[in-house]
Parts: C-alpha cells; sequence; structure tokens
C-alpha cells in the first residue's frame, strides 16, 4: 500500500457499473497507483466488475466508508461489527488491500458530551473484532481521524493513535486527512509525528474540500514532515468536487468546491505529485 490515490468521489457518487467504470478509467489516466472505492451501500456494488476493472486497467484500490447510525460502534458494536464485516467481505472479493475511513462511526455523531470510556470500549470491542476479520481476508484496517463538527469520538491523531495501540493488532492504521487535521492538530506537522509509528494513510484535501494547492492548507509543512517520518503509505486525493445533494447534509457542503473535475485533476494532482517529488516522498 504505497503511492498515489485518488477518491472515487472525484468522478462519481454511486459506485454502479457506469460510476465504476468512469472512476477506475479516470484514475488510471491520471497515472494513480490506487483509487479509494467508497462502500456507501455495500449489497448493491459488484465486486467482481469492480475487480475485472482494476485488472484491466492496472489500478489497485483501497476501501473506505463511514458508518450509517444504525451501526454506530459507540453505541450498537454488534451492528457496526456486522457491517464492518460484510463491507471487508466486499473489499476483499473487490481485491482491495485496505478498509479505511469513519469505521468507527458517522459523520454526524455527536453526543454534546466528551467521549465516554464505554464509548471508547465499544468502539475497542466493535474495531478490534473487525480487525481480526480484516487479518483472516490478508486486509489492511484504518482509523480515520475526523473534525469535532463530524464525530466527538477520534478527532486528532493523537487519538487515532491511542484507538490503533488499544486494539493491538498489526494490521491496523493509522489514517490522517489534511482538510479535518486543519482544524484540529496543533501544527500539521505534529500530526503526523504523533501518529508516525502508525500512519499508512493520507487523504490529501484542500481547506475547503476543493482543489489541493488552492485553499489555506500549509502544504509545504505536510510534505516536510512526510519526509521526516519517511512516509512509505498512500496519498490520496480527496475532492468533493462531484456532490450529490442527498449527500451535502453529512459533510455540511452547501457549493462548489472547485470550478470543475478537470480543475481538480489539472491542477490538483500535478500539485501533490509535484510536492511529492520536492520533498523526495517515495
Amino acid at each position: 500500500m504505497k503511492g498515489f490515490g485518488i477518491h472515487a468521489m472525484v468522478w462519481s457518487t454511486k459506485w454502479d457499473h457506469e460510476g465504476a467504470e468512469r472512476a477506475i478509467a479516470g484514475a488510471a489516466g491520471c497515472g494513480q497507483d490506487y483509487i479509494e472505492i467508497p462502500l456507501i451501500d455495500i449489497p448493491t456494488v459488484d465486486a467482481k466488475h469492480s475487480r475485472a476493472l482494476l485488472e484491466k486497467h492496472k489500478i489497485g484500490a483501497a476501501c473506505s466508508l463511514v458508518l450509517p447510525e444504525h451501526a454506530w460502534a459507540s453505541i450498537r458494536p454488534d451492528a457496526a461489527i456486522e457491517h464492518l464485516t460484510a463491507a471487508l467481505d466486499k473489499a476483499s472479493e473487490i481485491g482491495a488491500v485496505a478498509l479505511t475511513g469513519v469505521t468507527f462511526g458517522g459523520t454526524n455523531e455527536r453526543t454534546g458530551f466528551p467521549p465516554t470510556e464505554r464509548e471508547y470500549d465499544n468502539l475497542t470491542r466493535a474495531l478490534g473484532a473487525a480487525a481480526r476479520h480484516a487479518k483472516t481476508l490478508g486486509l489492511q484496517f484504518g482509523i480515520e481521524a475526523v473534525n469535532r463538527y463530524e464525530s466527538h469520538l477520534i478527532n486528532s491523531a493523537q487519538q487515532a493513535v491511542d484507538m490503533v495501540e488499544r486494539i493491538g493488532l498489526d494490521n491496523v492504521f493509522v489514517h490522517l486527512d489534511t482538510f479535518h487535521m486543519n482544524m484540529e492538530e496543533k501544527g500539521l506537522a505534529n500530526g503526523i509525528i504523533a501518529a508516525r509509528d502508525h500512519l499508512k494513510y493520507m487523504h490529501m484535501s484542500e481547506s475547503d474540500r476543493g482543489t489541493p494547492g488552492f485553499g489555506n492548507i500549509a502544504w509545504d509543512e505536510i510534505f516536510a514532515a512526510l519526509a521526516a517520518i519517511g512516509f512509505k503509505g498512500l496519498l490520496t486525493l480527496e475532492s468533493f468536487v462531484t456532490m450529490q445533494a442527498e449527500m451535502a447534509g453529512s459533510i455540511s457542503t452547501w457549493r462548489p468546491v472547485a470550478r470543475d473535475r478537470d480543475e481538480v485533476l489539472d491542477k490538483g494532482v500535478a500539485f501533490l505529485r509535484n510536492k511529492a517529488d520536492q520533498y523526495g516522498i517515495f
């Protein structure tokens, strides 16, 4: 799991045959090593079709998700285990190397209070069971820290590290996202350094979730820190330039984040690759 990736939602929010064909061909055409496939509606994903496309275009995949409310691990750990198990099975059928994302809960999950030890116990039980199942499938399992407005549970790199170490399995990793880090870390480099022993996946997302390099993210700080820790994971461009209206509420995206997809691909991909070359990443 190493190199450059891109989130499928740059092309499509639906992982049907048409969306998969457009996204996988697009990612391969941009010279990416991986595509991130969102498992929003697990039963409808045609794994054989996706796997054939990946093999045709000679590109790898990682899968991601956000848990639906009925499977939030903090309060319904058994339902979370069931949902994550189904997602891991699907990811394995697709030929992905990992399942990552907000594997512990939702993006509108807030109690109005700090997280409790009981909630963390439930997360540990659910994520531990999922990670053990992932291990039997030969999959890596990621935990993505997200900002306080989306979840009250895991917001910082250190909190993600604490959960990874609490689970204690070698196939569990930290997934950081520059959009969330920009709000939560006391210095972007500090978050990367805190996660260095477990960091395998980065969402490279601009401050407005638009085109990387055309917002407020301190990209030189990010890349310098990645170089300093000898990062050897996956750098994935994430932009919500393609967004269905019914999904806007989950991440509070109320207006276009970029001119169009071509702007994100032409400028954003080149920007990230140039920065990686500048700092000797990979």
